[in-house]
């Protein structure tokens, strides 16, 4: 358990800040500040708050605080044969998977940080900061992804669409909201889940709506064999493949193509993968490649996402044909998901997404003044205003990340 002193401490913190209507940044390894809105605000530092609080590999369910690195969680339930089945992207400094666990963290029992004051005074501890007074985020070499920061971010890998999102595997959580009070949401079994599931909904909230202390996740087993196959296909050719091939039961568990090239991976028994990679054809890739370039899409340091140009996300249904839209593209999750690096203006982008029956995300770079999420309408807008007033009345903590008037 996270010592009650230090609990009182942040929540302290919290009250303080809404008395005086400061704004509050919630941090933790700092990978994901390049998403949403600006960064500002005094920081709120969560990357103490560390440790695995319990882990029952039988019961597939781990618990830990929110601080904890992202890569001593799946070292811990690797070690036990054991993964997150949603493949959280770091997006920071991250080991070879190959790599053997011992040199990496190890869970820390006790919470380090309940000495220092989280709320640091302007212009200490608050990293570099742009003209506007952002937070400029530190580089990917000096930083690691946590926990808290996987489950505010929201996103998800390759294995998405066949395992599920973030929030799919969310039982349980403990947080602080914008007036300090302690909250647990869900539990630490999977049969717990009655009325409204407030623990799926700090997935994705990116901190706007309490500072996540404690997650508890359902785990899957990692997979006996794995083979990933390469097939030559244009891209009309390759989403209609991707869509066939969801109607059949194969066991796939990652799809991606670009220029030309059709990835699948094949996960499961491995009398299962061979036999469905037969039906499937293409060239089989050997498994360190195969490894770095799932490990590239999931971490965006394929060549696709260098550059400094804008980085749009584009969530449609997946049998929507090639987009008519400039630029290069990289498409995922059977169709679903496509990738867009262009100099189109947002309206353009939206609308065709909108087209497609879905939403874009202006995920990187570019122009942020038409907002980085897809604009929400009248009705959608309201609930999340309501959300927001439950959760945090002031509009202290991150304010901005999601909308600018949130």
């Amino acid at each position: 358990m996270i010592p009650d002193r230090a609990v009182e401490q942040l929540s302290e913190t919290i009250r303080e800040a809404a008395k005086q209507k400061r704004p509050l940044c919630i941090r933790g390894g700092g990978t994901k500040d390049f998403y949403g809105g600006p960064v500002h605000g005094y920081k709120l530092n969560t990357g103490d708050f560390r440790g695995i609080v319990a882990y029952e590999p039988t019961e597939l369910v781990i618990t830990a605080r929110a601080g904890t690195p992202l890569l001593e969680v799946e070292v811990a339930l690797r070690e036990k044969g054991q993964m997150l089945a949603f493949e959280p992207p770091h997006f920071g400094e991250i080991p070879s998977p190959h790599a053997p666990p011992a040199p990496h963290p190890r869970p820390s029992p006790e919470w380090r940080g309940a000495a220092r004051d989280p709320l640091l005074p302007s212009g200490e501890g608050q990293g570099m900061r742009d003209r506007e007074g952002n937070i400029v985020p530190p580089e990917r070499k000096n930083r690691m992804a946590t926990l808290g920061g996987c489950v505010a971010a929201g996103l998800s890998g390759p294995r998405r669409p066949y395992a599920g999102a973030v929030r799919d595997f969310m039982l349980g959580v403990r947080v602080l909201d914008g007036k300090g009070d302690d909250l647990r949401f869900g539990g630490q079994v999977m049969k717990n889940v009655a009325g409204y599931d407030v623990s799926r909904l700090m997935a994705g909230s990116l901190g706007t709506l309490g500072v996540v202390l404690e997650v508890s996740l359902k785990v899957l087993p990692l997979p006996t064999f794995e083979s990933t196959l390469l097939l030559k296909r244009g891209e009309a050719e390759a989403i209609s493949l991707m869509n066939e091939w969801a109607a059949r039961p194969l066991p796939i568990t990652a799809t991606a193509w670009r220029d030309g090239d059709l990835g699948v991976r094949l996960s499961g028994a491995r009398v299962a993968v061979e036999a469905a990679a037969k039906k499937l054809g293409g060239a089989p890739v050997a498994p360190d490649q195969a490894q770095r370039f799932w490990t590239g899409i999931r971490e965006q340091t394929d060549p696709f996402f260098s550059g400094e140009g804008p980085l749009w996300r584009l969530s449609i249904k997946s049998t929507t044909p090639p987009l008519a839209l400039s630029g290069a593209q990289l498409i995922e999750w059977g169709g679903a998901l496509r990738w867009l690096r262009t100099a189109a203006d947002a309206k353009t982008i939206r609308d065709a997404a909108a087209h497609a029956g879905g939403h874009a995300t202006l995920f990187r770079g570019g122009d942020r003044s038409a907002g980085v999420f897809q604009p929400l309408s009248p009705v959608l807008m309201k609930l999340h205003r309501n959300l927001k007033q439950v959760f945090d009345p002031s509009g202290i903590l991150n304010p901005g990340r999601m909308y600018p008037d949130l």
